[in-house]
């Protein structure tokens, strides 16, 4: 992971803001870019430097992190976010997770997990706990005419896909290569019509739940 990997913290709440910062500055690969307590002051910070991971709260005021998402998507924004809150209603998981997020942290989890779970997103992995999870996973089938049937290994690694898991620690648990992990992977971006496992995430959660 290169050094200064910059990153934008959006919370309505100073204090908060404060303390996230002191504890990333204490870790030499990130670099707090900005912090900022409203939806209008973090797109001005998009618009002027390039961000690679905002930490954005769900509640913020009298808006929400999807106002964010939906602002900062219409602007161009193509860097991952990670929601920090601390709470989501149920419904409104689903949406998050089509909106983009990379994943959702609770408030009331350790500062020590929140900076690991930075970098699992920031190496492309997923943060999604067992009950977000099981919310947007609720059985819905889809025609069978718009999906392509997964098989077992693509199940498998889908699962841990979900889990947040790399390749090598998915081929770990799985017990074959690294490299077969990752023609797995192909096999479900081809299926699915995606390049990115937060895309292949999301369009298995619109399209495709009812096979996992």
């Amino acid at each position: 992971m290169e050094k200064g990997f910059k990153i934008l913290l959006v919370d309505d709440h100073a204090l908060f803001r404060e303390g996230v910062a002191r504890l990333l500055g204490a870790e030499p690969e990130f670099e707090v870019a900005g912090d900022c307590g409203s939806i209008e002051d973090a797109l001005q910070v998009l618009k002027q430097k390039s961000i690679d991971l905002v930490l954005l709260d769900f509640y913020l005021g009298e808006r929400d992190g999807k106002d964010f998402l939906r602002l900062a998507s219409e602007q161009g924004f193509v860097g991952k976010v990670l929601l920090v809150t601390a709470g989501v209603p149920r419904c409104e998981v689903v949406d998050l997770v089509r909106a983009g997020v990379s994943g959702i942290f609770l408030k009331r989890d350790s500062a020590s997990l929140l900076a690991q779970v930075i970098r699992s997103v920031i190496a492309g992995g997923l943060w999604f706990n067992q009950e977000q999870l099981q919310v947007v996973m609720n059985p819905q089938t889809a025609p069978e005419g718009q999906r392509h049937r997964f098989t077992a290994r693509e199940q498998q690694v889908l699962y841990y896909v979900f889990e947040g898991f790399t390749n090598r620690r998915i081929a770990e648990r799985i017990g074959v290569s690294t490299s077969s992990v990752k023609a797995t992977l192909q096999q479900l971006f081809s299926k699915t019509g995606v390049r990115t496992r937060s895309q292949l995430v999301r369009v298995v959660f619109e399209q495709h739940r009812d096979q996992i």
